[in-house]
C-alpha cells in the first residue's frame, strides 16, 4: 500500500484503495497500521467481511460500496469514532450490530437486501443518524410503489433530516386541522 501512495501508512489521514486490480478480497491486518486514517475507501473490490479496524482510532468515514459484504460485524472497533458509513451496493439483509455506531450521522446503504421493517427499525438505535440513503432495498421498493415510503420511514426514524437525498419536511401536527 505504501508503494502505491508514496506516504507512510501510519501517517496518512485519507487512504483510497478503491477499484484495485486485482480486487481486494480481505480487509487484512495491515489496516491496523492506519492509526491516523480518518477516511478509508475500499469501495469497488470483492470484500466479504468488515475486519481489522481495531487500529483505526481516528476513523470518521468508511467507504465500502460495491463489495460483497453480507453483514455489519466488525464495525464495533470503530463504533466510537465513525461518522459516515458508505456501504451501498452490497448484500446486506440484516442490520444486527449497527447499534454500536454511537456517532454515525450519515449512512448510505442503497441497493442492499433489507426487506423487513424489523431490520430497518434497528437504525433507530443510532442516536446521531440524520442522513440516510436506503433507496433500492426491497423494503424501500415495496413501499415506494405504494407511495408511503417516506412517511413510514420517517415515522420510525423521527430524527432524520435527509432521506434518500431529500430533506425531510416535518409536517406540523396542527397544520390542516379544521380545514375540511
Amino acid at each position: 500500500m505504501e508503494e502505491k501512495s508514496g506516504e507512510k501508512a501510519n501517517e496518512a489521514t485519507a487512504v483510497k484503495l478503491y477499484g484495485q486490480i486485482p480486487p481486494i478480497e480481505k480487509m487484512d491486518a495491515s489496516l491496523s497500521n492506519l492509526v491516523n486514517c480518518e477516511r478509508l475507501s475500499l469501495s469497488t473490490n470483492c470484500i466479504e467481511k468488515i475486519a481489522n479496524l481495531n487500529g483505526l482510532k481516528n476513523l470518521k468515514i468508511l467507504s465500502l460500496g460495491r463489495n460483497n459484504i453480507k453483514n455489519l460485524n466488525g464495525l464495533e472497533a470503530v463504533g466510537d469514532t465513525l461518522e459516515e458509513l458508505w456501504i451501498s451496493y452490497n448484500l446486506i439483509e440484516k442490520l444486527k450490530g449497527i447499534h454500536v455506531m454511537k456517532k454515525l450521522k450519515v449512512l448510505y446503504m442503497s441497493n442492499n437486501l433489507v426487506k423487513e421493517w424489523g431490520e430497518f427499525q434497528k437504525l433507530a438505535d443510532l442516536p446521531s443518524l440524520v442522513d440516510l440513503v436506503f433507496v433500492g432495498n426491497p423494503l424501500e421498493e415495496k413501499y415506494s410503489a405504494d407511495g408511503n415510503w417516506i412517511e413510514e420511514a420517517t415515522k420510525r426514524l423521527p430524527k432524520l433530516k435527509k432521506l434518500d437525498g431529500n430533506p425531510v419536511i416535518k409536517q406540523e401536527e396542527e397544520e390542516g386541522e379544521g380545514e375540511s
